[in-house]
């Protein structure tokens, strides 16, 4: 089995030691995404576009890695505010609701102030 590293092209990502995924042989891991939108070089302002974001991330770093977001089997989903979660809710059933990943939900102080949600996956390639 092959381990390969998998990047969104963030400078973090070299700063503080991270890849945006690993593939580690079927297996794909990936981090904490936030809902940044690096073709713009912009976080959105609300929960919701936020969230949508994240799961084009998330959909962008599986698709480097021959997955999509069906193949997501376990997902973690930290928020900084309870109360976005009812912004979140719709986005995330439009998504994941037929994939039905195992998931949690985490209610927790983020590393920036303006991040609503950030999104961890774990997914399993199918052949």
């Amino acid at each position: 089995m092959s381990r390969r590293l998998v990047s969104s092209g963030s400078t973090f990502e070299k700063e503080i030691g991270y890849s945006r995924a690993v593939v580690d042989g079927d297996w794909i891991f990936v981090s904490g995404t936030t809902g940044f939108d690096y073709a713009t070089m912009t976080l959105p302002e609300s929960a919701a576009a936020q969230c949508e974001q994240c799961l084009k991330n998330i959909a962008a770093a599986l698709g480097q890695a021959s997955a999509t977001l069906k193949d997501i089997v376990r997902v973690r989903y930290i928020l900084s505010r309870r109360e976005d979660f009812e912004q979140c809710k719709p986005i995330l059933g439009r998504y994941l609701g037929d994939v039905r990943p195992a998931a949690t939900m985490l209610v927790a102080g983020l590393l920036e102030e303006r991040i609503r949600i950030e999104i961890e996956a774990t997914a399993l390639r199918r052949h």
